[in-house]
């Protein structure tokens, strides 16, 4: 069975002959970039002053692999006769269509070609994928009788309430100003569905592209990118409201809902390297590689390791740029064979969701790790059992799979980034993690957990608050049990305090002393009393503060 995680009856709709029948598709792998007219020195000439923003902020420099791929060598296989499909300036290559398998050997020859790779022919099976079960519709009316703050979220209550998520709402943080690129198979019904209302009349669909089939319309292709996408976006109070409804969304479409095929892999990059260049922030990817059509190009466990799959290799380099990938875990984790998560969710930079029902509990489907080198997969659980979606007309139903949990956290963390902007993408996964629900005991099955937008919102505060004092203090051990000692950072005598917070910023302890000595200990009842956890340590000498983390194991 085909681990793809799309939803339901595929439909059939119509496109090109050659995305039909595709029987030669390739991937032409180029040896350089040389000779291209572009530079690293002028990057406006090829990514936007967004693009270029989030490197600034992040300190994170220009690159080869920024560069486009050389025009003249796309041109000069163009001229053979081959269609274009895509470009890839990370793997620096292009991926085109032929039926005639002789311009391929003369591509072969171009001194510029490195490589071919030869795609399995493509094959419509639309009823071969791995379902995601939806329950009937709910009406509306449902919902409206309600009056109270919760009952804003509709349908969409438990997903948000149990990752602690209406706090930051509450707060003021949906996500505005922050950019979501949606990798997905298409988007029926959002340019009609009453749920995406303020999303297009508020102009927050900045664009789509189709990598599929390219030049399309994403629109009609496919019903998953709409369920997932109102996961974040929806907002019709009373009914339904995503993790993010501020947030502007690129609805972009790398998979192809009628097979499964190594070119996917190729498109996602594509699509990765696109939501890069126009500047977003985050990519939501409820999809995943590891069964492909003819069985000879399918996934071994053992590609599970971070670096080998192709879009795991792109998702890396995405989230290098800064971006913060986030996705699905995978539905295969009832599958004896092939419990564990696919790709690009093996990424070691890659925020990968798995998924737990209403009441916190995991879902039996939901993929498990480890990766084949042993890191921890999942990385968080979010809610991906009878989620509330957005059906094709104008209500909402139920759906259940990994596609879900994946984008109900993105939108959420979309939130969380506004409220925290010079917060990194990793400092947003380590946040979550350190204050999630299994943060001091992870596992293979959930990872560290739920998380808690309230306590990461906390912890990157106090973080902030350390970037901004610039002092910092060595404890140590960390983390601790019974007790701990702090180094005096500086030569003092005199009277000091120590104070220790909760991330909620609620002081625990406080003791005045005086130091005589460059190092102080504490071992106390209440320190082996105080229950597992991350705490803040404030030492306070004359008119000097200085702050360090602990954990208490």
């Amino acid at each position: 069975m085909v681990k793809k995680f799309l939803l339901l009856v595929l439909l059939l709709c119509t496109v090109p002959l050659f995305a039909q029948i595709a029987p030669h598709k390739y991937f032409i792998q180029f040896t350089d970039k040389k000779n291209s007219p572009y530079s690293l020195d002028n990057p406006k000439a090829f990514l936007t002053v967004r693009a270029l923003a989030r490197r600034a902020r992040y300190h994170i420099p220009i690159k080869e692999n920024d560069l486009p791929v050389d025009p003249q060598y796309v041109r000069a296989v163009a001229g053979t006769g081959v269609k274009i499909l895509n470009t890839s300036r990370w793997l620096n290559g292009v991926t085109v269509y032929t039926t005639d398998t002789t311009l391929i050997d003369s591509i072969k020859g171009f001194p510029f070609v490195e490589k071919t790779l030869k795609f399995a022919p493509e094959k419509r099976v639309p009823d071969k994928f791995k379902k995601e079960a939806a329950l009937p519709a709910i009406p509306f009316f449902a919902f409206k009788a309600r009056d109270t703050m919760a009952a804003r979220y509709g349908a969409s209550l438990t997903q948000i309430e149990q990752i602690n998520g209406i706090y930051l709402h509450k707060k003021g943080f949906r996500g505005k100003g922050m950019v979501i690129a949606v990798l997905d198979a298409g988007y029926s019904h959002v340019l009609s569905q009453p749920l995406f209302d303020s999303l297009r009349d508020m102009h927050r669909i900045l664009g789509t592209k189709d990598f599929v089939n390219p030049g399309g319309n994403v629109y009609p292709q496919h019903y998953h990118g709409r369920m997932v996408l109102s996961c974040m976006a929806a907002d019709l109070p009373g009914i339904m409201i995503g993790t993010a409804p501020d947030a502007s969304y690129w609805l972009l479409r790398s998979e192809d809902a009628g097979s499964e095929n190594e070119i996917e892999e190729y498109n996602w990059v594509s699509a990765a390297e696109f939501a890069d260049s126009v500047g977003a922030d985050i990519i939501n990817s409820s999809l995943g590689y590891i069964d492909f059509d003819d069985p000879a190009y399918s996934h071994p466990y053992s590609d599970m390791n971070g670096k080998t799959c192709i879009s795991t290799r792109g998702a890396e380099i995405a989230a290098s740029k800064g971006i913060l990938v986030v996705n699905s875990a995978g539905n295969s984790g009832q599958d004896i064979s092939f419990p564990w998560i696919g790709a690009p969710a093996d990424g070691d930079s890659v925020l990968t969701v798995g998924a737990v029902n209403p009441f916190g509990t995991r879902a039996s489907f939901s993929s498990v790790g480890p990766t084949f080198d042993g890191r921890i997969k999942p990385t968080l659980m979010a809610m991906g059992q009878d989620d509330a979606v957005a059906n094709s007309t104008d209500s909402v139903t139920r759906a259940s799979g990994t596609s879900f949990s994946s984008p109900v956290l993105a939108g959420m963390c979309a939130c969380l980034w506004e409220a925290h902007p010079n917060a990194t993408n990793m400092e947003i996964i380590d946040a979550l993690k350190k204050t999630a629900s299994l943060w001091n005991d992870p596992n293979n099955r959930m990872g560290w957990g739920i998380p808690d937008f309230a306590k990461a919102d906390a912890y990157l505060t106090q973080l902030s608050g350390l970037r901004k004092a610039g002092k910092s203090l060595f404890v140590w051990p960390n983390p601790f049990s019974v007790g701990f000692s702090v180094g005096i950072p500086q030569k003092y005598t005199g009277e000091g305090k120590l104070a220790l917070f909760s991330l909620e910023g609620t002081m625990l302890f406080e003791k005045t002393f005086r130091i005589n000595r460059t190092f102080l200990s504490f071992h106390n009842a209440f320190l082996m009393r105080l229950k597992a956890g991350v705490y803040i340590i404030r030492l306070t000498l004359g008119g000097e503060s200085y702050y360090g983390k602990i954990v208490k194991k």
